[in-house]
C-alpha cells in the first residue's frame, strides 16, 4: 500500500514538473529595451540610422513585405536627396498598359507607392503557405511593444529548446508568442554593405530597420515635439509677461 502511494506520488510530480517545463516553453520573455534617438519628449530621429534601415527594407525586407502608404518622394523626410530619390525610385520597374493599349513597363518615379513584392494578398499567401507577410508601413504601431518588439522579433531567432516540438515549415523565435513563427530568420551578419562603413551585424541591422519601421509609422512625430515644446516655452513666457504686467498695473493698488 505504502509502495502504491509513494509511486502515486512520485508519478504525481514527475507530471507537475513535466508540465511546469512546458510553461516555461511557452512563456515568452520579456522584451528587450533598446535605446532608441527617437524616445522621449526630446526624442529625435536618427537620419544616418534611418537610411540604413532603409537601405535593409529595399535589399532584404521589401522582397516579402509591400510598404504601400509610403511614396518615394517621402523619402526626403529620412535625408534623401531629390536625386538619391529619383535613383531609389528608377530602380524599380512598374507594369502599365502602353499607348498602344499592350502591356509594357516603365521606371518608376518620386510620386508611386513603393513597389509591391506581389501583385495581391492571395498571391503573397499563396507564396508562404497560406501566411500572407504583413504591410510594414505602420507596422511598429500595429504590434504591442513597439520598436522593441520588432526589434526582439528580427533578433530572437534561436535554436528550439531540448524537448521543443516546432512544427514543420515553422521557426523557432523566443519573443514570437508561442515561439512558432511563419517567417525564417531575415537578417544574417554582413548581409548588406553599408556605405557608411558601419559594420553590418544582426544586432545592428535590427536597430536600423526598426527606426526606419518606426519613422515609415510616424513621420511627423519628430516635427510634433519640436511644435509642442515650442508652444510650451511660448504660453510659460506669455504667462510671465502676463504676471509681470498684472503686477505692474496694481502695484498702485497694494
Amino acid at each position: 500500500m505504502r509502495r502504491a502511494v509513494i509511486s502515486a506520488a512520485l508519478a504525481a510530480l514527475l507530471a507537475a514538473g513535466v508540465a511546469t517545463a512546458a510553461r516555461a516553453q511557452d512563456e515568452t520573455p520579456k522584451l528587450p529595451r533598446e535605446r532608441w534617438s527617437f524616445s522621449g519628449p526630446f526624442g529625435a530621429l536618427d537620419l544616418a540610422a534611418a537610411q540604413r534601415g532603409f537601405q535593409v527594407y529595399n535589399d532584404v525586407c521589401a522582397a516579402c513585405h509591400s510598404m504601400n502608404l509610403l511614396h518615394y518622394r517621402d523619402l526626403s523626410g529620412i535625408g534623401l536627396t531629390e536625386e538619391q530619390i529619383k535613383a531609389v525610385a528608377a530602380s524599380k520597374t512598374y507594369d502599365i498598359i502602353g499607348d498602344d493599349g499592350q502591356p509594357t513597363t516603365r521606371p518608376g518615379t518620386p510620386a508611386d507607392v513603393f513597389k509591391a513584392p506581389y501583385p495581391n494578398e492571395k498571391a503573397a499567401a499563396a507564396s508562404f503557405g497560406g501566411s500572407y507577410p504583413p504591410d510594414q508601413s505602420v507596422l511598429v504601431n500595429a504590434r504591442e511593444g513597439g520598436p522593441d518588439y520588432i526589434y526582439a522579433i528580427l533578433t530572437g531567432y534561436t535554436d528550439p529548446p531540448p524537448g521543443f516540438k516546432l512544427a514543420e515549415g515553422l521557426y523557432y523565435n523566443e519573443y514570437f508568442p508561442g515561439h512558432q513563427i511563419h517567417m525564417p530568420q531575415p537578417l544574417h551578419d554582413d548581409q548588406v554593405t553599408y556605405a557608411d562603413g558601419t559594420k553590418a551585424t544582426v544586432d545592428q541591422m535590427s536597430h536600423d530597420l526598426t527606426t526606419f519601421l518606426y519613422w515609415t509609422a510616424n513621420p511627423e512625430e519628430v516635427q510634433r515635439k519640436q511644435i509642442g515644446w515650442r508652444m510650451v516655452l511660448f504660453f510659460g513666457m506669455m504667462a510671465g509677461l502676463t504676471y509681470a504686467w498684472k503686477r505692474q498695473m496694481w502695484s498702485g493698488l497694494h
